[in-house]
């Protein structure tokens, strides 16, 4: 009993100080970590169990939580250590007055209704969507893909273009494109159509943030500097569907938000996108 409680405080400890520390962009990583973890814990007791299924399955889940921990960790360019020891959202770089406290910005952002946004849509030639975890909160996929589908059908190039982190693991978004039939070959990785933003007439950016934020390339001062990001900012025009202007996941404002070529659509991921895809049929008499 004594080292039964002496394993499970130090445990207790090491998990308390693992996430403490750890700001929430990186939380993603921390799953993948805990549940690479989870899986060397239900090794090691394979083996003193002598049970091989344990043992094998232990192994499986530890490989690939350590696999998906390394994919993750690359995609935001830092290190295992550098996200456990001391992550994003620990410190914060926003300027502050004499009492301490941050100071707020005031800046303008441009509005745009459904209505606009499809006159946007269908007034293009090129365009890229870019999703993120909203899309996958909202499961607005099907509605999505349904709109593709008919822009694709009248002549539009439509592309996805997705983060390595996007949502809450890597790939999270490429299966639920595909779960809603978007065609494989027009979904592509960060690295594969970044170069194609400044000859896209249109972004669409569905429910992401800090992965579509040009501050990880222009403020060497924020905590995001140096993550790779889509370059949605750089498309002739932008549009930016979320439900408020509010900071993602490692609490920094996006500045493509009030860029003069980026219009937001507010409001819920899924109302607004059954709203476009409607409002696309209506467009084109279908």
């Amino acid at each position: 009993i004594p080292m039964l409680g002496t394993t499970a405080a130090l445990s207790s400890i090491m998990g308390v100080h693992m996430t403490a520390s750890i700001g929430g962009a990186d939380m993603p990583v921390v799953i993948t970590v805990l549940n690479s973890y989870s899986g060397w814990a239900l090794c090691a007791e394979g083996f003193m169990l002598n049970n091989d299924l344990l043992t094998i399955v232990g192994a499986l889940v530890g490989f690939s939580g350590g696999i998906l921990s390394y994919i993750m960790c690359k995609a935001m360019n830092r290190s295992l250590a550098n996200v456990l020891f001391g992550g994003y959202g620990t410190l914060s770089t926003a300027p502050k007055d004499a009492k301490g406290t941050k100071e707020k910005v005031v800046r303008t952002h441009t509005e745009v209704t459904a209505d606009g946004a499809v006159d946007m849509i269908t007034g293009s030639k090129n365009v890229i969507i870019t999703p993120g975890y909203g899309l996958a909160v909202a499961k607005a996929q099907y509605a999505i893909a349904d709109m593709v589908q008919t822009l694709k059908d009248k002549g539009l190039n439509v592309r996805f273009g997705i983060h390595p982190v996007a949502g809450r693991m890597p790939g999270q978004l490429n299966v639920l494109l595909a779960e809603a039939g978007v065609p494989y070959d027009i979904v592509l990785e960060m690295d594969e159509i970044n170069d194609d933003f400044p000859e896209t007439d249109l972004a669409l950016v569905i429910g992401a943030n800090d992965t579509v934020n040009s501050a990880a390339q222009d403020d060497p001062t924020s905590v995001i500097a140096g993550m790779p990001v889509l370059e949605v900012w750089k498309a002739k025009q932008v549009i930016v569907m979320k439900r408020t202007l509010g900071t993602g996941y490692a609490d920094v404002d996006n500045p493509v938000f009030y860029n003069e070529n980026t219009s937001m659509l507010l409001g819920d991921a899924k109302t607004m996108c059954d709203a476009l895809l409607n409002k696309v049929r209506e467009h084109y008499g279908s």
